[in-house]
């Protein structure tokens, strides 16, 4: 039997039979035909420049289908639903956590993908993988590392580290290059157009649903947002999401060979940047417990440089120097096991401590 005759059915009319498909097999070979039609500055999943570890190819996905499976399973990603994404220990459900905004990149990356003609599988996965690297407490917690590692710690490049080496999920070359080069700050830049497009939706879901949480937990009215902002993109959330993808296909169209927002709402949306970085990130109100943070992260690294063998062998790089060994540990840790984990150790209550910073109004 050929792949398709279990899938077929008989369907008669008139006394005459006809023969009916009711599905169709699209394999790997008819996915990658079909991205023949994406748009030249798209990347082929037939192009790719392959993994750290050749390996045969699936029989029904691509190379860039493989890595998005692949990272949805890993631990790492089960991890962020428990990571800060801002505002440390929120009360109540509806606040963005760091699984919800990798979710909420990851739609946005797509649908600019999409509606440039690039390969919206690539940027799906390189978005579904941006963040895996991040420490607990959030870019709190990626302060409380640096001093431990030369040349400062960064969660793009942890996020690399665990993907090629403590999960090892043997990614292809443009979804690391994607995960490494995400942020903004980071140099060079990412080689793909697609990973051009998880730099825009990183920064679009963080402005819009962080300013939307503020507004939520009482931090911050709608109407402090920056005039240029709420004329140019709306009202946070939903709103502000669509009319900076708007933005992000118009420059990109107008420009051509690189994915770029138009320029006036480049400038409204740097106003709203800097604005967030004064008024949320950088306030009282998210910063109230960082110092609490910063000595529980600091204490747990300490701790296990002075008592190696409390690393979980299942998470250990053994090739690796002490210190990334420990790092490697701590950074990985939910924001709730490494409260737990410190209070066990050393007979503390940081975890009531750490009060909520965000309480739902």
């Amino acid at each position: 039997m050929r792949p398709g005759d279990g899938a077929r059915r008989e369907h008669g009319d008139d006394g005459g039979r006809q023969l009916m498909e009711d599905f169709r097999l699209v394999d790997r070979a008819a996915r990658e035909r079909e991205e023949e039609a994406l748009a030249p500055a798209a990347t082929r999943s037939t192009a790719t420049r392959g993994r750290a570890v050749a390996e045969p190819e699936d029989a029904l996905r691509t190379a860039f289908e493989r890595d998005r499976d692949r990272i949805l399973h890993a631990k790492a990603f089960r991890r962020l639903k428990h990571k800060t994404q801002v505002f440390l220990n929120p009360d109540g459900d509806h606040f963005v956590t760091r699984l919800t905004h990798t979710l909420q990149v990851t739609q946005v990356a797509r649908s600019l993908a999409r509606a440039l003609g690039l390969n919206e599988t690539l940027a799906e996965a390189i978005a579904l993988g941006h963040d895996l690297g991040h420490s607990p407490f959030g870019h709190i917690g990626e302060d409380a590392l640096e001093p431990y590692v030369p040349g400062g710690w960064h969660h793009a490049a942890q996020g690399v580290r665990i993907v090629e080496v403590l999960e090892r999920l043997n990614l292809t070359w443009e979804v690391r290059d994607g995960i490494r080069a995400h942020s903004w700050k980071i140099d060079p830049p990412p080689a793909t157009r697609e990973a051009e497009c998880v730099r825009y939706a990183d920064r679009i879901g963080y402005l819009s649903h962080d300013a939307l949480d503020a507004v939520r937990a009482g931090v911050l009215q709608e109407g402090d947002l920056p005039a240029r902002a709420r004329a140019v993109f709306g009202a946070p959330g939903s709103e502000m999401v669509g009319a900076m993808v708007d933005a992000v296909i118009e420059g990109s169209l107008a420009a051509g060979g690189a994915v770029v927002m138009a320029p006036e709402p480049l400038e409204a949306m740097h106003e709203l940047r800097t604005f967030m970085f004064q008024r949320v990130y950088a306030s009282e109100t998210a910063a109230g417990q960082k110092h609490l943070a910063i000595g529980v992260t600091r204490r747990l690294v300490d701790h296990h440089l002075a008592h190696p063998e409390l690393i979980p062998a299942s998470y250990r790089d053994t090739e690796a120097d002490p210190v990334t060994q420990v790092v490697d540990y701590v950074s990985g840790m939910t924001d709730r096991f490494a409260l737990a984990t410190h209070d066990r150790l050393f007979g503390a209550d940081a975890t009531s401590a750490m009060r909520p910073l965000l309480r739902q109004v």
